[in-house]
């Protein structure tokens, strides 16, 4: 007899449906899985006995063999363990196949079967849910599960109530989905001191998502300014907190099945490895750029990080997607973040202190923020010089807006363009935009026209240069509630994208 349980092996964020079958055949005594198993899944067979010996049930002295269909796709994971034991129970009669056949299942076994969480139950129920079965997971990630809705969810503790359950004995209730994470309540705006300027930047770039650059001496509240993003974004969609939801419940980083409408905000260390930030690693798990999808990636002291590190986020920028390719797998994962960067404006720092010069300038200047290429820099749609803050600034007190005054803005200015890329689903806010859809977006009148062209030729603006100050000027409008962008906005966009170091 074949028994055959389902689970999930997860493909990116995808989830795939795989068959567990298991076979019990004369021959000598063993357990063998096959279908392309990892260690963590071929070690299940001692954490599946040691559980049978828990529940009093003895393995039989027969061949077991189990098979992951398909038997070409690569299985990682603990928590193929629980759909393996139910296999097995199918298998030995204790279970009915039919209740199997309607039930995908996940978790990992510990020695005295209790069911320990796993992550991506999250993507699970949406597979079962797209095919019509029920799911079975660890208890604690039932509230997780249930926030999918179309699928009943079940979550036992151990391996006893998940066999109850099966056979009726003891049926379990559905899970009920989790708390709605609160809103992370970080610090004010209205802290900054000075920087009106840069302040004014930071809402721009919120408003359409576009790329910035910061540069500035130790202490001009760069970082300060940076953290203060997510608290003047809107809150996620549905749509957008499910999205991000899932690429966080496969990397296991979903609390108490907790889902929040908050934008993420990741902040990687300048040491961060190429698959710490893009993806990888030994399974290809989801890097900083991806955690950060709908959200804030901020990197701090830019020049520092590995120059490939940053030119790794050069696809992504463009198209929205990191592709992970290994030699037995090639995956895709989501990764749509607005990228914020801030940098010193040389390695000692004291190139714009008039009060104590760089010794090695501008030699000191050239040579560090070259580590950031070329191509890279002109991907930022909007980038700025920050001054030191004086001692008669600090010592003033707190004259700038709120988050909350600022937030209301950014708001305004994204229910525009939610309105304006309704027919475009590749769109959702101004940096999406590019070819003909900027140009119906973003026309410019002959005066516009004639200022673009003299700044385009004075800065050798490249193409793509060209068109990220459209989208921004496009913003900026937007803030202004114009319907049309004007010679100000076009004005202003072209000023973050004056070479450094050059007065306006």
């Amino acid at each position: 007899m074949v028994a055959i349980a389902y689970t999930v092996a997860f493909d990116g964020v995808e989830a795939r449906l795989v068959e567990v079958q298991c076979s019990v055949t004369a021959g000598l005594p063993g357990f063998g899985i096959v279908g392309l198993p990892d260690k963590s899944v071929s070690e299940a067979r001692e954490r599946v006995r040691a559980a049978f010996d828990a529940l009093s049930i003895a393995m039989p002295s027969r061949r077991v063999t189990v098979n992951l269909s398909p038997a070409d796709l690569p299985k990682e994971g603990s928590h193929f363990d629980l759909p393996i034991a139910l296999a097995v129970l199918a298998a030995l009669e204790i279970l009915p196949a039919e209740a199997l056949a309607r039930t995908v299942a996940l978790g990992e076994l510990a020695l005295d079967g209790r069911l320990s969480p796993v992550a991506g139950a999250l993507p699970a129920a949406m597979a079962a849910a797209e095919d019509g079965r029920a799911l079975i997971v660890p208890r604690a990630c039932g509230p997780e599960a249930a926030w999918v809705g179309a699928v009943p969810v079940f979550a036992p503790r151990n391996l006893r109530e998940a066999v109850d359950h099966l056979i009726d004995k003891a049926p379990l209730p559905r899970a009920a989905p989790g708390e709605m994470a609160p809103a992370a309540r970080g610090n004010d705006l209205s802290e900054v001191r000075g920087q009106e300027r840069a302040r004014r930047v930071i809402e721009i770039a919120a408003a359409g998502r576009h790329h910035l650059l910061m540069i500035g001496p130790p202490g001009a509240s760069k970082s300060m300014l940076a953290t203060r993003l997510p608290g003047i974004l809107p809150p996620l969609t549905p749509a957008e907190a499910l999205e991000t939801s899932v690429i966080h419940s496969v990397a296991g980083l979903l609390s108490d099945g907790g889902i929040s409408r908050s934008a993420p905000f990741c902040q990687p260390h300048h040491t961060a490895s190429m698959a710490a930030m893009v993806g990888g690693g030994r399974n290809a798990r989801p890097g900083q750029a991806s955690l950060a999808h709908n959200g804030v990636l901020f990197l701090d002291e830019l020049p520092e990080f590995e120059r490939r590190v940053i030119d790794a986020l050069r696809e992504p920028i463009e198209t929205g997607e990191i592709h992970v390719s290994r030699a037995n797998a090639h995956i895709c994962y989501p990764a749509r973040f607005l990228l914020v960067a801030a940098a010193n404006p040389c390695r000692c720092g004291e190139t714009a202190d008039a009060g104590k010069p760089c010794p090695r300038a501008p030699r000191c200047q050239s040579d560090y923020l070259g580590r950031i290429s070329g191509p890279m820099m002109d991907r930022f749609d909007l980038r700025i010089d920050m001054p030191q803050v004086s001692y008669e600034e600090l010592a003033l007190p707190p004259s700038g807006e709120s988050s909350e005054t600022v937030a209301a803005r950014v708001a305004a200015a994204r229910a525009l363009q939610t309105r304006r890329f309704a027919d475009h689903p590749h769109a959702r806010v101004n940096a999406d935009a590019s070819g003909r859809l900027l140009e119906e977006i973003a026309p410019l009148d002959a005066e516009c026209r004639t200022l673009l062209g003299c700044a385009a030729e004075r800065l050798g603006l490249t193409p793509r240069g060209y068109h990220r100050i459209l989208r921004a000027a496009r913003t900026i409008a937007d803030l202004d509630a114009s319907a049309a962008i004007r010679k100000p906005h076009l004005a202003e966009a072209l000023c973050y994208r004056l070479p450094f170091g050059r007065p306006d």
